[in-house]
């Protein structure tokens, strides 16, 4: 009787087992790389408030509007480089998958540079396949101030900047005639 017993609750537990597995069988497994937008929202949240502690010269951004998803954001050029004296407006628009993707980074400000096209699209390892979730909007921001000054002419989207680079009185000649600041 007591082997019938302990058979009987072995069963039992081994089908109230399987119910679980039954159930979440008919809803999808969340992945490793699963966020849900309020995990997306505190994230985005505490790299505004570490920014603006942060005190880092030259760069600075926050939300527009009430959308947490899209930012607006400001670079400076770095002293000593030909883009000392000027400032740069960017967007940044999160996925909602981030911090695993990576925000879409534009220049608003047309820039004469060698790793940033016409269209303010930017060339930089750090938001395409070198991304990691390590990285914050400070990380982004303090990259792109550093790439202005160190551009990675052997990939340039820009050409013509890549070419006239290597001539630094020019090239600051040429920053100085197509810089138009921001309104």
């Amino acid at each position: 009787m007591t082997t019938m017993t302990r058979n009987n609750q072995d069963n039992s537990s081994n089908r109230a087992s399987n119910v679980p597995a039954t159930t979440a069988a008919k809803q999808p497994l969340p992945t490793a790389k699963t966020v849900d937008t309020q995990s997306v929202l505190k994230r985005l949240q505490s790299e505004l408030m570490a920014l603006m502690m942060s005190g880092d010269s030259g760069i600075s951004a926050f939300p527009e509007d009430d959308n947490i998803f899209c930012w607006k954001g400001t670079i400076t050029g770095s002293k000593d480089t030909v883009f000392e004296g000027t400032e740069y407006k960017l967007t940044l628009s999160f996925p909602t998958d981030y911090p695993f993707k990576p925000p879409k980074v534009k220049f608003e400000t047309g820039v004469f540079h060698p790793n940033v096209d016409v269209y303010g699209n930017i060339c930089l390892d750090i938001l395409q396949d070198k991304w990691s979730s390590a990285y914050d909007v400070r990380t982004i921001l303090l990259s792109i101030q550093s790439l202005l000054g160190e551009p990675n002419t052997s990939s340039p989207l820009n050409t013509q900047a890549a070419a006239l680079w290597e001539n630094q009185e020019e090239y600051r000649k040429m920053v100085q005639k197509l810089y138009k600041p921001s309104a």
